[in-house]
């Protein structure tokens, strides 16, 4: 399994791959939904930790809707969409400074997280391969 992390050019949007829908058949909602939680409480801990919320119910919430996203993106049930409309995350995360820097950080966190589950290798690399590529797209500030 390679989950290494790619290098881009700031401002590119570069084609996403969407996930296999196996890696929620076998992850299930639950177990993406702990990914998720699991990713936030290393993300609350890291250096970036002042790009998400403080509070135990606001980071709930943002765990919520982030399980919906991928829950929804991996081919499962639309709570994104029917929660928080179509998915425009390049717009929704403007008005946080988010930094190449901010992006490894927030991939390392994933690559912990992905590391613990137990299902095949082969799907833990789809969803890497899209995160590796979706994170990208979440850059919008080129310096500190």
């Amino acid at each position: 399994m390679d989950l290494s992390i790619s290098q881009f050019e700031f401002g590119q949007r570069p084609g996403v791959t969407i996930p296999t829908p196996e890696f929620l058949e076998k992850l299930t909602e639950a177990g993406i939904r702990k990914m998720v939680s699991d990713h936030y409480d290393l993300l609350s801990r890291s250096e970036v930790k002042h790009l998400f919320p403080r509070i135990d119910e606001a980071l709930d919430k943002a765990k919520q809707r982030s399980s919906d996203f991928f829950i929804q993106i991996c081919g499962g049930h639309p709570y994104f969409n029917e929660n928080r409309g179509k998915p425009v995350l390049v717009r929704r995360h403007a008005p946080f400074a988010i930094t190449p820097e901010a992006r490894m950080v927030w991939l390392n966190c994933y690559q912990q997280v992905l590391s613990t589950l137990d299902i095949p290798e082969e799907l833990i690399q789809s969803f890497w391969n899209y995160l590796n590529v979706f994170s990208s797209w979440m850059v919008n500030t080129n310096e500190e």
